[in-house]
């Protein structure tokens, strides 16, 4: 990593909002210069009277290590030699107000454990990659035309030590890892890492946002888990927050004394659901810092996407429901022109050094073309959360089976814009915390029909036309919501059901994975036809999903009543014969056991407007998926 003094060029290019690699000229850089080794700082702390570097080296005196001004540009630099690997560092800013502050480094590559909160020297250097295959074979598939299936996880509750301790990053990439990609997922999704003071904002109120939390090891150690993830063929996706920063003494709030990284104006730099405060994108530095930032993460330690957070409360001016006030932008609406600038050129930036990788949007309104390229007018993400199908089937899934046919309309409804953006399907972890309940314990019916309706939930969402994610314990289906002070219930392996669900769901991830038609044309219409989507009667729907290829085609037949059809007429597409390769009622799931395990056979008889029907046994509170053999059996 090239360092220096910064220079003229890039100090332009900072303060016009245009240097995305900010973090290799600001912040802590072990370099060389005039023969000596050391360590040269650079922070922006516009409008500073005295700006020092201390530590422990100086006995924390700020008159030992004057920092010097970069011009008129708000940037002060120094080097200080001697200083090595290791040293703990803050700055300390004399404000015009006469204030005196001690503030962590924004751009610090490594943290001080909490509670403590000073920045530490560390050298992201040396670490061997051994991931260069991978990232070749990434570049010969687009991620639309392939399989998806993303684990999001929290690294500080999946699994703890008997004493309570975290896991380390090389801990977790042994164990995570290989659990991960034996049930078949092929990206996991990390809370953010970035560094956080409190363990329950679990990383969503970030302190350093170029240094990954000291909780679980070091960069190196990362570095690590990333390149054993790689090995494994698993994509790495990190939570990202740019929508704000928490208020912490040592962090980036009113950095100089004043609104630095934030707003002027409180009223709108507050943000009051989360005691947290907004970035201000109109400020071309706070852009550079935040765009750098992306890129930091993939140039630095390889990481294969970002779940950008909250992205509707950043363009959107008044999102915040308890808002004192209603503000609008230049031209009387209410978007935040600024924030969605600043988007477009993050994905902008993003895609032109890496375009293989993966920008998603948490966005939870109906705005369109969020994951539409920005030169026809979308915000440039590839990929968006579909929190419409989410809440839709909770809402339909949690309504007892007796009433489903009156709410038949949310199975349904997703289908009419399930094309309009690039959806990913998600079960994450704000569904299950905040006395929300598990996904398992949000379902009626008794202990079996919980379980079937889990397995009928997932097995639909795997046919539906999307990229899939699910949070960590939805797969052995975890029963009590998710406690982030503690591990996930491992001992729930004991139990009979919960093993049954664990095998349920690696197999279904390794089905979808070899069934090219439920992923080859996820984001295309011709992707999906509706066989039969007006069963609300008998709450069953039946559709088909299609690969690019000729005849490369399943049904799907989703039965949400506890009943059993014996004798269930569905229209097909050809004659022929077809073959039951999926049914989540098999009892090594722990269903009941309604199979259809013999040929079905196609008769001459026009149906569901189809040329041909057959007729088929529905089991109850489950999924079935027929494929056409070209031979009997």
């Amino acid at each position: 990593m090239q360092v220096s003094v910064p220079s003229d060029h890039d100090v332009y290019l900072f303060h016009e909002g245009n240097l995305f690699h900010s973090y290799k000229m600001m912040g802590a850089h072990i370099v060389e210069e005039d023969g000596q080794k050391g360590v040269r700082f650079s922070v922006w702390v516009s409008h500073a009277k005295r700006v020092s570097v201390v530590g422990n080296f100086n006995h924390w005196n700020g008159n030992s290590h004057l920092m010097k001004p970069v011009e008129q540009s708000g940037i002060w630099t120094l080097f200080i030699p001697n200083l090595q690997d290791g040293e703990i560092y803050k700055y300390e800013i004399h404000t015009p107000h006469g204030e005196i502050l001690l503030k962590a480094d924004p751009y610090a590559f490594y943290s001080e454990l909490r509670p403590n909160t000073a920045s530490i020297v560390c050298s992201l250097e040396g670490y061997e990659w051994n991931d260069s295959k991978w990232f070749a074979k990434k570049k010969k598939k687009d991620s639309y035309h392939q399989p998806m299936l993303i684990y999001e996880v929290h690294l500080g509750s999946w699994k703890k030590k008997p004493d309570g301790a975290f896991y380390t990053y090389r801990e977790l990439a042994d164990e995570l890892v290989d659990y991960v990609g034996e049930l078949g997922y092929t990206h996991i999704e990390i809370l953010p890492i970035l560094e956080h003071p409190f363990d329950r904002s679990w990383g969503y109120q970030v302190t350093g946002f170029y240094s990954v939390t000291s909780r679980y090891g070091t960069p190196q150690d990362f570095m690590y888990f990333v390149d054993k993830c790689h090995e494994k063929e698993i994509g790495v996706i990190l939570d990202w927050v740019p929508a704000h920063f928490c208020k912490d003494a040592h962090g980036l709030g009113k950095f100089n004394g004043t609104p630095l990284y934030e707003p002027t104006d409180e009223r709108i730099a507050e943000r009051l659901n989360w005691g947290t405060y907004s970035f201000d994108y109109s400020k071309p530095e706070v852009v550079s810092f935040l765009i750098s930032n992306a890129l930091f993460w993939m140039d630095v330690y390889h990481i294969d996407g970002l779940r950008v957070d909250a992205v509707s409360s950043m363009i959107y001016l008044n999102h915040e429901a308890n808002n004192q006030f209603v503000e609008k932008n230049q031209f009387g609406g209410f978007e935040n022109l600024e924030a969605i600038e600043f988007i477009k050129n993050l994905n902008k930036a993003v895609f032109s050094q890496y375009p293989d990788t993966l920008m998603i949007a948490e966005e939870s309104t109906a705005r369109p073309n969020v994951s539409a390229p920005t030169d026809i007018g979308g915000l440039g993400f590839n990929y968006k959360w579909n929190m419409g199908w989410m809440n839709d089937m909770l809402r339909y899934m949690e309504t007892d089976t007796s009433h489903r046919s009156s709410h038949h309309n949310l199975v349904t409804f997703s289908f009419l814009y399930a094309f309009s953006e690039n959806y990913i399907l998600p079960f994450s972890h704000d569904e299950v915390v905040h006395s929300k309940r598990s996904l398992l314990n949000k379902f009626p019916g008794d202990y079996w029909q919980k379980f079937a309706n889990l397995r009928a939930l997932y097995g639909y969402m795997i046919a539906h036309p999307g990229k899939k994610l699910l949070f960590m314990g939805g797969e052995f289906g975890q029963f009590d919501e998710w406690k982030d002070l503690t591990e996930l219930d491992w001992m729930l392996f004991d139990y009979d059901m919960h093993k049954k669900m664990f095998d349920y769901v690696k197999e279904l991830n390794h089905f979808y994975k070899e069934t090219r038609s439920l992923w080859r044309l996820d984001h295309e219409p011709e992707g999906f036809e509706w066989i039969n989507a007006d069963d609300q009667s008998q709450s069953v729907l039946t559709f088909m999903r299609k690969g690019k290829r000729k005849g490369d085609y399943c049904i799907i037949i989703c039965n949400f009543s506890p009943d059993v059809y014996y004798d269930y007429r569905i229209g097909v597409p050809s004659q022929g014969f077809y073959k039951e390769v999926f049914n989540s009622d098999a009892e090594r799931f722990g269903g009941s056991g309604q199979l259809n395990e013999y040929k079905i056979k196609v008769e001459k008889e026009p149906y569901n407007n189809q040329p041909y029907s057959a007729s088929i046994k529905v089991p109850p509170l489950a999924v079935t998926i027929l494929r056409k053999v070209t031979r009997t059996f």
